[in-house]
């Protein structure tokens, strides 16, 4: 799977998901046109990941996100009533995206071994392209409220099944050699996260996505392939 094209899929992906959260919410929504909706709530979403990411969602105020994304504060409420409800839609729009694209991705592959390759690809790619909202997720779930909190673990745990699923189809297949598919799906996922949260060590290493992506299904595969007699 190629990055660049994987890229470009998901900048579509994105703006199909504001429109969906645009005809979800024309009630609270006071804009009416959709193309306008959809080009701000993209630039809302994605000054608020920068913003989030420099001083924290918290200490970010409706001021500094109008300086950012150049809309006034009327405008800003046309879309959103208050920042909590702002911190869920942009929650809601990432599990989304990340749910469409990696059901697609994995549904698109053919048997346990390439279902397993493209699930690490494209959750890495789309970590790559959407680094902000990935490292936002994790730091800012502390700060959602009991329900919202819940969807955020929920969003979580689908991730692992995703891999669990894939591991047990390829035990079932005699594919992969696995005793314990939820501790390596576990492991999966930390190895995942671990290139979002830590993207720095990588820049600095000069590791590139599809590189640290080679790596780790190499990694992986080397644990749960049958070993040749």
């Amino acid at each position: 799977m190629n990055f660049n094209e994987f890229s470009r899929n998901v900048i579509l992906s994105a703006e199909d998901i504001c429109r969906d959260i645009f005809k979800e919410n024309r009630a609270s929504i006071k804009i009416k046109k959709e193309t306008v909706v959809v080009k701000n709530l993209v630039t809302i979403f994605n000054a608020t990941l920068r913003l989030s990411n420099e001083k924290g969602f918290q200490a970010m105020s409706l001021r500094d996100l109008c300086q950012e994304t150049g809309l006034s504060m009327g405008a800003l409420y046309s879309y959103f009533s208050s920042k909590d409800e702002l911190l869920q839609i942009i929650q809601e729009q990432g599990r989304r995206l990340a749910v469409k694209v990696l059901t697609e991705h994995i549904e698109g592959a053919d048997g346990p071994e390439e279902k397993l390759e493209a699930a690490i690809r494209s959750h890495l790619y789309l970590s790559e392209i959407m680094q902000e909202w990935f490292f936002f997720s994790y730091m800012e779930t502390r700060y959602l409220d009991r329900e919202e909190h819940k969807k955020a673990i929920a969003g979580e745990l689908f991730t692992e099944q995703l891999f669990i699923d894939i591991l047990e189809l390829g035990k079932q297949q005699q594919t992969f050699r696995v005793d314990h598919t939820a501790l390596v799906a576990a492991a999966i996922k930390a190895m995942l996260q671990d290139w979002y949260l830590k993207r720095w060590k990588y820049s600095r290493r000069s590791v590139s996505v599809e590189e640290y992506a080679g790596f780790l299904t190499g990694f992986i595969r080397s644990h749960i392939m049958p070993r040749e007699r």
